[in-house]
């Protein structure tokens, strides 16, 4: 058994609390089996946090998670929050998580799974076996640049500004993650900015080239603008090996190749920091898909995303690739021969609830 491990969960908003629910009990299977011991404890985040303490983020619960091996995450927002001031809106508890957490790199697979080939929005033939990591900067760009904010000017009128800023290290820290990346999958990286009008993209691009020159020669470099990224996406998915890109494009171009794979509901990330002194690496794990506050309630969330999720933290945070490639390969036999949530719902499949979609899970894993 792996020994004692520290985990924060973090349910938050909407549907979080229904998918975290089910990942509770993949966790409950890993110590019942004795693959695992987790110290597990759990705080609010988001919308739920500023109705009961007025922020989307207390002092105590960023402690815990900086106290903790990992972090797993639900989702956070929806309407009910919508005209709270924008400082404290339930997003900002989780950009100052991953700020404070110095998690720098997010992970984001598509992979497409062999029972959902004819889920894709794209023809059977583009997207089967298709699996792209996209590697987005997580805690700079414009995000986070500034200046930033909201100016009234002489006349009367507005102007909004955001600034798109990065730095040297900033680029060669997440470059290292994608290039480590690649030389574990096909060894093929493709970094993605708009240098063509960017001074910040032309950085990029020329600090990716000097970085693969010098610590990565054997691993293939190409170069694309965000636009073409997503029109070749959309094309021909299965080009692409992993992708690095900054923060605003890196959330565009996973959400659009999430959906190559049938659901948002079945695709989880990893945002990693630096490993420290001691060798441990900060992990924060969410789901790729939001709060989905149309669905909240209703039993109806796909909770696959949230538990592929764990399996990330068991790889990336834990080194049990063993035991996150089981609960990998156990949700790939549920989709292929259980029934399905709505989001992926199939002629002559059953429609399962979130629990049910759970208990078909934790059948699966029993049966190991």
């Amino acid at each position: 058994m792996v020994a004692n491990k520290s985990v924060l969960l973090m349910p938050g908003d909407g549907i979080g609390p229904e998918v975290m629910a089910q990942a509770k009990r993949v966790l409950g299977w890993l110590q019942e089996s004795k693959r695992a011991s987790f110290a597990i404890t759990e705080e609010l985040v988001g919308g739920a946090s500023i109705d009961a303490h007025g922020v989307p983020l207390t002092d105590a619960a960023l402690a815990a998670a900086k106290g903790v091996d990992a972090v797993l995450f639900g989702s956070v927002g929806g309407p009910k929050w919508d005209k709270v001031p924008f400082e404290i809106r339930p997003e900002a508890g989780l950009l100052k998580l991953r700020a404070e957490l110095q998690v720098f790199a997010n992970l984001r697979p598509a992979k497409v799974f062999d029972a959902l080939v004819d889920a894709s929005s794209l023809k059977p033939d583009l997207v089967r076996g298709l699996d792209i990591m996209i590697v987005r900067e997580a805690t700079g760009g414009v995000y986070f640049g500034e200046p930033r904010g909201i100016e009234t000017l002489p006349d009367g009128t507005q102007r909004g500004i955001n600034t798109e800023v990065y730095t040297t290290k900033e680029i060669q820290r997440v470059g290292r993650v994608a290039f480590e990346l690649a030389r574990k999958r096909q060894n093929r990286v493709c970094s993605v900015e708009k240098a063509n009008v960017m001074e910040s993209g032309l950085l990029w691009r020329q600090v990716m080239t000097k970085l693969q020159q010098d610590e990565f020669p054997d691993v293939a470099l190409s170069h694309m603008y965000a636009d073409n990224c997503a029109m070749q996406l959309a094309k021909n998915p299965k080009q692409f090996d992993v992708i690095v890109t900054g923060n605003l494009f890196g959330d565009l171009l996973s959400d659009l190749a999430a959906m190559l794979t049938g659901s948002l509901g079945l695709l989880p990330s990893a945002t990693l920091g630096a490993k420290d002194a001691t060798g441990r690496l900060p992990g924060f794990y969410e789901p790729i898909h939001g709060s989905a506050p149309d669905i909240a309630g209703q039993a109806k969330a796909n909770p696959l995303a949230q538990v592929l999720s764990l399996a990330m933290m068991l790889r990336y945070s834990f080194d049990m690739d063993e035991d996150a490639a089981a609960i990998e390969a156990a949700v790939e036999r549920v989709l292929a021969k259980a029934g399905r949530t709505p989001d992926i719902a199939a002629p002559g499949r059953a429609v399962l609830s979130t629990a049910e979609m759970g208990d078909a899970l934790l059948a699966e894993l029993q049966a190991i």
